[in-house]
């Protein structure tokens, strides 16, 4: 690279290199091999990622709201994250909820086996794994249309055409996919509870009143809430993931495919990182009151 920047600054002639003894042509080198390293497009994608949730809140708060879009994502989105949501969630909370009961055999305490699966179900299960699904299905579906239309330069006719595509596809897509997270939320938390119920009940010898009484032992009406709240919020940035790569897709089919994977992958790494901050500031808040 060093001899590539001298040859480059002694190819032109009659300029007169800059106190660091490099041609403009030179420093025009130095910058676009910078430019493609790894760190500095790293940087530059979070940069314009973050640039582009500032335009998708601010245009979510304009009165050109695109109410029948939205409509239609939602229940596109449901479509694709229901049954997935449901079939998920009893497997995953009943192995939680069988784990915690084999515990609390163990020191003779299985009738407070509705308190843990309160605990187990409502705080973490519920959130993450409705959100997964919407992630994994909901989000994917959103990236690959949304690349599908910018390799097709369907994004680009809008523009011309003088219509925002943020305010025209992805606010609604966005506002879509955190409403069915909060909605699949609620689902996942009563399947969650009611197969508790049944193995904790018919399968470890629980009582069945007191697993229903213990239920709100150790959680109550503002935790229900706040996994509402870290839902819409799981969603919300997962939808704001898809549409991002879906809109930056490039390279034709096989671009789409890779922002597709890419989607995946990044909404994962941002649910996780957001359930830790959200757990511990309610920790932190509850514990505080």
């Amino acid at each position: 690279m060093t001899a590539l920047l001298h040859r480059s600054s002694g190819a032109t002639e009659g300029v007169r290199p800059g106190p660091d003894g490099m041609s403009p042509e030179a420093r025009q080198i130095a910058r676009e091999v910078l430019r493609s390293s790894m760190p500095f497009k790293t940087l530059s994608t979070f940069g314009d990622f973050y640039s582009f949730v500032g335009t998708v809140f601010a245009q979510m708060f304009t009165r050109r709201f695109h109410f029948r879009e939205f409509i239609s994502q939602a229940w596109f989105i449901t479509t694709v994250s229901f049954w997935p949501a449901l079939l998920v969630s009893i497997p995953f909370c009943v192995v939680i909820i069988f784990q915690v009961n084999q515990l609390l055999i163990q020191i003779g305490a299985v009738d407070l086996a509705g308190a843990g699966a309160a605990v187990a179900v409502v705080r973490e299960i519920g959130p993450i794994v409705s959100v997964l699904v919407v992630a994994g299905a909901g989000a994917t579906a959103i990236c690959a249309d949304l690349g599908s239309r910018k390799i097709r330069e369907e994004i680009d006719a809008l523009v011309t055409l003088g219509i925002d595509p943020v305010e025209r596809l992805v606010v609604p897509r966005v506002l879509a996919s955190t409403l069915v997270g909060v909605a699949l939320n609620g689902m996942v938390t009563v399947v969650g509870l009611v197969g508790g119920y049944f193995f904790s009940v018919v399968l470890q010898g629980a009582t069945p009143g007191l697993y229903l009484s213990d239920l709100t032992l150790l959680v109550g009406l503002p935790d229900f809430l706040a996994s509402e709240a870290k839902a819409g919020v799981f969603g919300l940035l997962a939808g704001l993931t898809a549409c991002f790569l879906g809109l930056n897709a490039k390279g034709g089919p096989k671009g789409v495919g890779e922002a597709v994977n890419q989607t995946v992958v990044f909404s994962f790494m941002l649910l996780f990182a957001a359930n830790s901050v959200i757990t511990a500031l309610f920790l932190q808040i509850k514990l505080g009151a």
